[in-house]
C-alpha cells in the first residue's frame, strides 16, 4: 500500500480503538488494500473518483473496483471472513452489509473517506 494509504489505514484502526477482535482491526487496516492494483497516484485517484464509472477498465477501473479487488486479495491470503467482507462492503449502504451491524457502524465511523 502507498504511504498515504498506510497512514489512512493506521488512522482508521486507531480511531476504532485497540480493544477489538483481530479480524475487526484487520478490517480497519486492510479495507482499502485493493487500491494497490490501480497504481494511481493522488491526481489519478481524484480523476477516477470524479469520473465515477465502475465499469472502466485499466487502472481507473481497478481503483473504482478496489473493494472487490481487495476482498479477492484478502480471501486468497486466507484472511478472516469478516475482514474480507468489510473490504468488499465498506462503500455499501448498511442494509447490504453482511458484517455484524455494530461492527460495520464502528468501522464506518472510524473511516473518514
Amino acid at each position: 500500500m502507498s504511504d498515504p494509504d498506510r497512514r489512512h489505514a493506521v488512522d482508521v484502526a486507531r480511531r476504532l480503538g485497540p480493544d477489538r477482535p483481530r479480524a475487526v482491526l484487520a478490517a480497519a487496516l486492510l479495507h482499502d488494500v485493493g487500491k494497490v492494483e490501480s497504481g494511481l497516484g493522488t491526481f489519478g485517484r481524484v480523476w477516477a473518483t470524479v469520473l465515477g464509472r465502475r465499469t472502466g477498465s485499466g487502472r481507473v477501473g481497478a481503483y473504482l473496483r478496489h473493494d472487490e479487488i481487495g476482498a479477492r486479495l484478502l480471501a486468497a491470503a486466507g484472511s478472516d471472513p469478516l475482514t474480507v467482507a468489510w473490504a468488499r462492503e465498506h462503500h455499501l449502504p448498511s442494509a447490504r452489509w453482511t458484517v455484524p451491524y455494530d461492527v460495520g457502524v464502528a468501522l464506518k465511523a472510524a473511516d473518514d473517506d
